[in-house]
């Protein structure tokens, strides 16, 4: 049925007199008809009917609640009559929604008799502005009961989905720890943001099982040490983190918490470094003969294979996982050993800025971890919400408002800087393009060309084992447009380069692949602290997570990642608590090049990841006003091709890049 939010306009008076229309209407009916029918056997049938499995919380313990104790099925008819008696008889339509307050929110076209009704529901409001009645979680099966007691009508009521259902069941059978906020030292609860507070509490809350998806630079890693020392009953506490944080992780450990240094473990593959903090450094090549006993153990995601046994017999407590987006990949094997451990644990916190870097199937394992018995089967969480992929099964992005409200209402926290940090100086972007040598264009045209020519030959074969062969030339081919894209800029960046920095001969860092994760905490201390050094040279991938630059106030990217939270995470090293300037990001991009295609891919990445994070869609938002300007916005590959062949007319004029 339509649900048109016209059928309301009616003043307060014409409300109160339909209602009261309504009372004198249903008190005949109930008189008249069913006499001899309890409302009591209607429910019991109803609940007999549509009872489904109560859902464990991860620690195997479920708490009463009135939400926990049944499930109600996705559509149900109440007072519905055989098809001989229900002729003539009015029927009425309600839907259930997932609020963003994380309520229900029943939504109908106006009718007397259902606003009587919905009146009857245990703390139930009516949102104007919105035009729902919102209700709490814990009202639902009292809703379904009055709409079952409306007699001489059938009412079809579409209710939650039910994993909606089994999700928010498992979140209210949680228990509410906010109490042992108290336990937080006061030094450091002195230095919590209000914000930060919150979500301390939010993490409380929910069990202490939750994901802290803060957007970067506003203390995650705080918030999960304020925890933790919440919970200090529970420990030994277990930390998985890329591997360039483990450092920064004992750094901030021995820094808030007023425990010995060789009680924070560190596990390394390698060790040249001084250990000045005094850690406790264990070796991961010694396998099962490694000990983890320390009061917190700090361990890699890609170890955690090869320590498996050892953490499972460990039975931590308490687990941390930081930058928990590493575990977005359901057949990585740091992540099928990483789950088990946070599974067995009774209290989980996750981290992570952007949990979803590209679609929203990489949410699910997260979700898996916090709650095994809700989320345990893809299918059923990629067919909800991740529709309309055009590379593969589960790609997509669908159902992005219920997933938001979903994960708001069960599970997860999440605070942009614009909202909670005014004092967080703005973020700008731009975009810089430069020009390219003539020679580096025709060699990069040339290899689009050829790619076309696979692309075509794929869609032409018939055998399997040549189309095979052939995306393994084209993926090779890819990889070569990237990187002579990239080095066909290196000019065009060194130049670009000698205008930003004052003077061309100043101290600098590098951090990349492969500088050794323990000496990355000392050059960033050199570049924050010591005046002649002006710049720090970073890969995207290295100098994306853990890093705090705000030195800097100015980010240049000479080359962009197919990944958009690759790029958000690395401008964040600046734009950061701390930063007390303004940050100007600049993207070196070139015209005609791998650069057109991957704004774009990264545009539409953005789009439906903000939709389902933020509940709104995002972008990387530039600067309207551009000292360079681009060719139109690419929407193909396609439409680049034929413009790099000539079979598109070129204006002279180039248009600002949108």
């Amino acid at each position: 049925m339509d649900f048109d939010d016209d059928d309301w306009g009616l003043s307060a008076e014409q409300l109160d007199s339909l209602e009261k229309d309504a009372y004198r209407k249903i008190a005949q009916q109930q008189q008249q008809l069913y006499s001899s029918s309890s409302s009591s056997d209607i429910t019991q049938q109803l609940h007999s009917n549509n009872t489904k499995p109560i859902f464990s919380s991860p620690s195997n313990k479920v708490e009463s609640s009135p939400i926990a104790t049944k499930v109600l099925s996705t559509s149900i008819i109440l007072n519905s009559k055989s098809d001989e008696s229900s002729k003539g008889v009015p029927k009425l339509s309600v839907k259930f929604l997932l609020h963003a307050s994380g309520n229900i929110a029943a939504k109908f076209s106006y009718d007397p008799v259902l606003v009587a009704a919905i009146r009857k529901i245990p703390r139930a409001s009516w949102n104007a502005k919105e035009r729902l009645w919102i209700f709490p979680v814990s009202s639902l099966l009292s809703a379904a009961k009055v709409f079952s007691e409306i007699s001489g009508f059938n009412v079809e009521v579409e209710n939650l989905d039910p994993l909606v259902q089994r999700a928010i069941s498992a979140a209210s059978a949680s228990p509410d720890l906010r109490d042992w906020y108290d336990k937080i030292p006061s030094y450091i609860e002195s230095k919590l943001l209000p914000f930060q507070r919150d979500g301390v509490r939010f993490v409380l809350q929910h069990g202490g099982r939750a994901l802290l998806a803060d957007e970067m630079g506003l203390g995650k890693t705080l918030q999960a040490i304020a925890v933790a020392a919440c919970l200090r009953d529970s420990w030994p506490v277990l930390i998985l983190a890329p591997s360039s944080l483990r450092l920064h992780w004992a750094s901030m450990i021995q820094q808030w918490l007023n425990i010995p240094s060789s009680d924070i473990l560190v596990v390394l593959s390698q060790w040249s470094g001084s250990n000045r903090g005094g850690f406790t450094i264990v070796s991961s090549n010694t396998k099962d003969n490694t000990r983890i006993d320390g009061l917190f153990n700090i361990i890699s995601y890609d170890v955690v294979p090869k320590l498996q046994n050892v953490l499972m017999a460990s039975e931590f407590k308490v687990v941390i996982a930081d930058e928990s987006h590493f575990m977005k990949n359901a057949q990585a094997k740091r992540t099928t050993a990483s789950l088990p451990v946070i599974k067995k644990a009774q209290y989980a916190i996750l981290l992570s800025g952007t949990p979803a870097l590209s679609r929203p199937i990489e949410l699910f394992k997260q979700l898996e971890a916090l709650y095994p018995g809700v989320y345990k089967n893809v299918h059923e969480y990629g067919n909800r919400y991740c529709k309309g992929g055009i590379f593969g099964v589960y790609q997509g992005a669908s159902n992005h408002e219920e997933l938001h409200n979903l994960m708001k209402a069960t599970v997860m926290i999440r605070r942009l800087k614009k909202d909670v940090l005014s004092e967080l100086p703005v973020k700008r972007r731009q975009q810089v393009f430069i020009d390219l040598a003539e020679k580096d264009m025709k060699k990069i045209n040339a290899l689009f060309r050829e790619l076309e020519v696979v692309k075509g030959k794929i869609k032409a074969c018939s055998s399997a084992e040549e189309v095979e062969s052939l995306k393994f030339s084209e993926k090779n081919l890819i990889n070569k447009i990237y990187t002579d894209s990239a080095e066909a800029k290196i000019p065009g960046v060194i130049d670009y380069l000698g205008t930003v920095i004052e003077k061309k001969k100043v101290g600098s860092i590098r951090i990349d692949g492969s500088t050794p994760p323990a000496s990355r905490q000392a050059l960033v201390t050199d570049f924050q602290e010591k005046d002649a050094i002006k710049a720090a040279v970073l890969s995207i991938r290295a100098g994306g997570v853990g890093l705090t630059l705000t030195a800097a106030s100015t980010v240049i990217f000479a080359e962009l990642s197919w990944t958009p939270g690759d790029l958000i995470q690395a401008e964040d090293r600046a734009h950061r608590i701390g930063q007390v300037s303004s940050v100007n990001i600049y993207y070196l991009l070139a015209n005609d090049t791998v650069d057109d295609i991957i704004w774009d891919v990264v545009q539409s990445k953005l789009e439906n990841l903000g939709q389902v994070l933020d509940g709104h869609e995002d972008s990387l938002e530039v600067s309207v006003s551009q000292q360079r300007s681009s060719p139109g916005k690419q929407k193909t590959l396609d439409s680049f091709l034929k413009r790099c062949n000539g079979e598109e007319h070129q204006s002279k004029v180039k248009c600002p890049r949108q």
